[in-house]
């Protein structure tokens, strides 16, 4: 069972992430976790914390002479701006410093910050925003990194590209080796595949920056390569398409996810909306003529490319701020304002890649298992014989 955690706050002194069940005998290199960690980073829109932080993996078990070796993977990412918070945060101690008290008295719509103090009784909502900050991806994106580490040594890749920002959409279909271009480029701007729908993007983005708001949008990941039989149906908690719509949807600000071509199929009739199924007589192989389905079908895959969607909200930190309420004395007041971003679908996107890949590497394990990576592709290489000889 491959199972993952994370640890740490927005402004604590590291972000923590232990990922168990890989194989001993994968490759790690720490420069392609740092590549992904470098990705989440990038996008136009982003705050000043992306001016602070230059992240960086620091694996400190699980991983000897650059291999799994089948233990917990644990791993850590400094936080470089802790060093402007050790007073207001102290581990040790009650209070903060003198003078460097930073209470959120003022919750933020949209945010955890009232639901939070009032669950867990807190006076006022600190301590909420520094664990459901977003600054916690980061460590999904370094575990995600080695999930689809894994998954390459069967030629599967897991990538994303943005397809709306605000208003903005992009109207055509990006082909998977547009979105491989994309994942390799230095200057990454809305991260869409299309130059034209990229600038409209960017002017969404410029109209939130001058009145004081925020964007969201839309991000697609794909997995290209997957055979086909991850998944079951046989159960609620095994489908496939359900487990990853939690994965994508459990990202800060994503509330909605969507599999294929959901959303057009729901409002279209059944005729228009189905994949038709081919044979290949001479390659052997059963084809489709689409795949509106999003390469799940009864929560299983079906060996095509897996598409999910996730619908991001506008982040809900303000430089023009909505109304609240103070806590100390009820009375009305405007929002808290801390230090964010503008637009992160391109950095949610690389995010979405990280909980897919994990769910996806998880599923393959529970098909193909195996101590090692020798024994899992002497596993999987038996599958896929069988399925080419069905």
């Amino acid at each position: 069972m491959l199972r993952f955690e994370t640890a740490g706050e927005s402004h604590g002194e590291c972000l923590v992430a232990t990922l168990t069940g890989l194989p001993a005998g994968i490759p790690v290199a720490t420069e392609y976790l740092d590549r992904q960690l470098w990705r989440r980073q990038q996008g136009y829109g982003r705050g000043g914390r992306m001016k602070i932080e230059t992240d960086r993996v620091h694996i400190v078990s699980g991983v000897r002479h650059s291999q799994t070796i089948g233990s917990p993977i644990a791993l850590l990412i400094e936080n470089k701006d802790w060093k402007n918070w050790t007073g207001t945060l102290p581990v040790e101690g009650k209070d903060a410093e003198a003078g460097k008290e930073k209470p959120v008295n003022r919750p933020r719509p949209g945010h955890a910050d009232l639901a939070g103090a009032i669950k867990y009784n807190f006076p006022e909502s600190r301590y909420v925003l520094e664990r459901a900050s977003a600054r916690e991806t980061a460590a999904r994106v370094a575990v995600g990194g080695l999930a689809k580490t894994f998954l390459k040594q069967f030629g599967i890749e897991v990538l994303s590209h943005v397809i709306g920002v605000g208003p903005v959409r992009l109207e055509r279909t990006a082909a998977w080796e547009e979105i491989v271009a994309l994942s390799q480029r230095e200057d990454v701007l809305l991260g869409c595949v299309d130059a034209e729908t990229e600038k409209r993007m960017k002017e969404a983005v410029d109209h939130a920056y001058r009145t004081g708001d925020t964007v969201g949008g839309i991000f697609e990941v794909v997995a290209h390569g997957l055979p086909p039989g991850l998944g079951s149906h046989i159960a609620w908690d095994t489908r496939l398409d359900g487990r990853l719509a939690q994965a994508i949807v459990s990202i800060q600000a994503v509330k909605g996810a969507e599999i294929g071509s959901a959303g057009e199929g729901a409002a279209a009739y059944g005729s228009a909306v189905q994949d038709t199924i081919q044979y290949d007589k001479p390659q052997h192989e059963f084809q489709r003529g689409s795949n509106r389905a999003g390469g799940l079908e009864g929560g299983i895959t079906n060996g095509q490319d897996v598409i999910v969607r996730g619908f991001l909200k506008p982040i809900s930190t303000l430089r023009r701020p909505l109304e609240s309420v103070d806590l100390p004395t009820r009375d009305p007041a405007l929002a808290a304002y801390e230090r964010s971003d503008v637009a992160v679908v391109p950095a949610a996107g690389v995010i979405g890649e990280a909980m897919a890949a994990l769910v996806l590497a998880g599923a393959f394990l529970e098909k193909f298992g195996g101590d090692s990576l020798l024994e899992s592709k002497r596993n999987f290489d038996g599958y896929i014989t069988q399925v080419r000889s069905f």
